[in-house]
């Protein structure tokens, strides 16, 4: 798959970049996405949920009346989870939301990710941004000049880039991320995949080692 590389101007540079079959050309496997998306999702959550059983809460244990000649029900004490104050019935514990997932399931959903934003015609390739100094404005009139400022973006770079970071943070459809660090999630929440020219030639240039 071949594709331009543009200037932060949105022209062609004359430049292409090779974005290997093997990544971008595969048959996507949406249960696989659906498992990495859960375990990204899941990893966000605290699951410090808790409530207090009949156990915790604050009263006396003494029982309220005699078992039988009340004409009444049966009671317990004041903690019981039918009066007002009563301990929580099968109420929420602590517990993490971690999903088991192996290295091969991430890098297929990965993967399938990568192949469906290229169907999409989703994916554009930018020469490489160094900002003198954080700037938003700069970053919204590359967008602009992509036709893409009003599309939700996830900008990819080969390695930090402060500036870049810092220009993107104030902008609610704009985020950056390291290639290294790119994920299945982050990748479907976009509407576009903008590669820098640096971050695209990784991809061919793995593809070629392990040829």
């Amino acid at each position: 798959m071949q594709l331009d590389v543009l200037n932060i101007q949105g022209q062609k540079t004359g430049r292409t970049v090779e974005l290997p079959e093997e990544v971008f050309g595969v048959t996507p496997n949406d249960h696989v996405m659906y498992l990495a998306v859960k375990q990204y999702m899941g990893a966000q959550r605290q699951g410090t949920h808790k409530v207090k059983t009949r156990a915790e809460v604050k009263g006396a244990s003494r029982k309220l009346h005699k078992q039988k000649g009340t004409g009444g029900s049966r009671k317990g004490n004041i903690r019981n989870p039918l009066y007002k104050g009563g301990g929580t019935i099968f109420g929420p514990k602590p517990h993490g939301y971690d999903v088991k997932l192996n290295r091969k399931e991430k890098d297929l959903a990965k993967i399938s990710a990568l192949s469906y934003k290229a169907k999409e015609s989703a994916i554009v390739i930018i020469e490489d941004m160094n900002f003198a100094a954080p700037k938003t404005k700069e970053i919204v009139n590359v967008m602009k000049g992509l036709n893409i400022d009003s599309k939700k973006t996830l900008i990819v770079l080969p390695e930090y880039n402060d500036n870049v970071y810092l220009s993107t943070r104030n902008v609610p459809n704009i985020a950056s991320t390291l290639l290294a660090d790119i994920n299945t999630y982050e990748i479907m929440n976009a509407d576009v995949l903008v590669l820098t020219e640096n971050a695209a030639k990784i991809f061919a240039d793995n593809e070629a080692t392990e040829a």
